[in-house]
């Protein structure tokens, strides 16, 4: 009995770190958090280029940002935390841009 409660925390510990609660799967990013900007200069990129940034949080390891592109499209959005390059946009499902194959991120 001694050894179950310590097993059990690691096995829960394990999970917890295995997979982000609130990665969705459209994307992911494997790049070192140390090397991260912040979201604060994301839309702050962004709304020079022409963007209305409405929310924007961590998912996949990606930045993802929900508003409107510079085309006026409402759209949803991801982004390398690094280096803000834009990966996917899509809009109701449909892609409107993907980062080529075979694309690092």
């Amino acid at each position: 009995m001694k050894y179950l409660i310590p097993a059990a925390l690691a096995a829960v510990a394990a999970l917890g770190l295995a997979a982000p609660a609130s990665a969705t799967g459209k994307m992911t990013c494997s790049v070192p958090q140390k090397s991260w900007k912040s979201q604060d200069a994301l839309r702050a990129a962004l709304t020079k280029q022409g963007w209305k940034v409405t929310k924007s949080k961590v998912d996949g390891g990606c930045y993802e940002v929900y508003g409107t592109d510079p085309q006026g499209n409402k759209v949803e959005a991801y982004f390398n935390p690094a280096t803000f390059e834009k990966l996917l946009v899509s809009r109701r499902g449909k892609i409107l841009y993907k980062a080529p194959a075979g694309h690092k991120h």
